[in-house]
């Protein structure tokens, strides 16, 4: 079996009103997509998001990985993973060339489940059918307020979930404190509250401060407190909490989760598989993590995690956001859509990750 082709291109899906968090607005969702195909005709896929550089991401397959995979076996992903990390360390290592890398590598594992004929999970080891889902949303929108949020949080709940995470730190503390207040209302006291904050506080003082008062409402953990470079700083967060800080969507490759883990950093982990360097690396991070007894809940893409996380024994949730929350847009161009039902999500069982695009609608979105 050898790579005859790659492409890559980039779609940009529109969100009907713009909706915001701690840290920005969005008013679309821009992804760089990745067919890998065989001379035997087999295809694989991979996709992130691109957060306004898509585009780019596409470009980084086209001109720098691609020269490099060509006419390899799609099935040596752990040889390709690292010809393309050490072909591309003069400007690489993080950013859009591992965006990419997680791009061609994810195809590759498509590929190599089809040649299986097994769905992806089964072919990484297999720990579970089923996964818990937690209903992911809380975000700003003109107009929202305070009985927004409490409706939102309250059908999360009648939809069957027992987990539910909310974004916080776009408003003054005080109407942060009365978000959260709100939201554990919502759902009552008996299920889990999560809180993202996506690298709000500058300081340990602002970080602090603010999720000691969220302490009341009982939150599991608090996601990205402050930016992700600030390794000492979520150290400090993390030890000065009584519960725990979560991180790492925005995390490459397992050097990245290293430091993470050895500076007590976080005490969940988040990685991305379109962002960390794709299927192999991300097992690798969560095998990393499981020899800490580190619990893994991946940041979005749940189409593709489900595969990943049913492959290990360290799974907490997988991330789900509803379409008529209007926050996330892939489903517009899936051909099977994804739903919990009674917060649990089956794995699907056909062979590859599972995940198919519909082509017209992606011309249709086509950048």
């Amino acid at each position: 079996m050898k790579i005859a082709e790659v492409e890559s291109f980039a779609v940009s899906i529109p969100l009907k009103e713009p909706v915001a968090f701690a840290t920005r607005v969005v008013e679309e969702r821009d992804h760089a997509i990745v067919y890998v195909r065989t001379e035997d005709g087999t295809e694989g896929l991979g996709y992130t998001l691109g957060y306004g550089g898509a585009d780019v991401v596409a470009q980084a397959v086209e001109s720098v990985l691609a020269p490099m995979v060509e006419d390899e076996d799609p099935r040596d992903t752990s040889r390709l993973w690292r010809e393309m990390f050490d072909g591309t360390v003069q400007i690489g290592r993080k950013g859009v060339m591992l965006r990419a890398i997680s791009c061609i590598d994810t195809a590759l594992w498509d590929i190599k489940a089809k040649a299986a004929g097994m769905p992806l999970y089964k072919l990484l080891g297999g720990h579970t059918d089923e996964l818990p889902a937690y209903a992911s949303g809380g975000y700003y929108r003109d107009g929202k307020g305070l009985e927004g949020l409490r409706a939102e949080m309250e059908r999360y709940v009648e939809r069957g979930h027992d987990v539910v995470k909310m974004k916080v730190g776009r408003k003054p503390l005080e109407e942060e404190i009365e978000r959260v207040r709100v939201a554990r209302e919502a759902i009552g006291p008996n299920r889990t509250l999560l809180m993202d904050a996506n690298g709000k506080w500058k300081n340990k003082q602002e970080a602090v401060r603010a999720c000691r008062k969220f302490a009341e409402y009982d939150p599991y953990f608090i996601e990205e407190p402050v930016m992700p470079d600030s390794l000492d700083l979520y150290r400090e967060v993390n030890g000065a909490l009584d519960y725990a800080v979560a991180g790492g969507e925005l995390e490459f490759s397992r050097y990245g989760f290293r430091d993470l883990i050895r500076e007590d950093a976080v005490e969940i982990i988040q990685p991305d598989v379109t962002v960390v360097g794709g299927v192999t690396e991300w097992m690798r991070v969560a095998q990393t993590a499981a020899s800490h007894d580190i619990p893994v809940a991946p940041h979005y893409n749940w189409d593709l995690h489900i595969q990943l996380l049913a492959a290990i024994e360290n799974s907490l949730w997988i991330e789900y956001f509803y379409r008529d929350s209007d926050v996330k847009a892939f489903d517009d161009v899936l051909e099977h859509q994804i739903e919990p039902v009674d917060g649990m999500i089956q794995l699907p069982q056909r062979p590859g990750h599972g995940v198919e695009l519909d082509r017209d609608a992606l011309e249709e979105f086509r950048i």
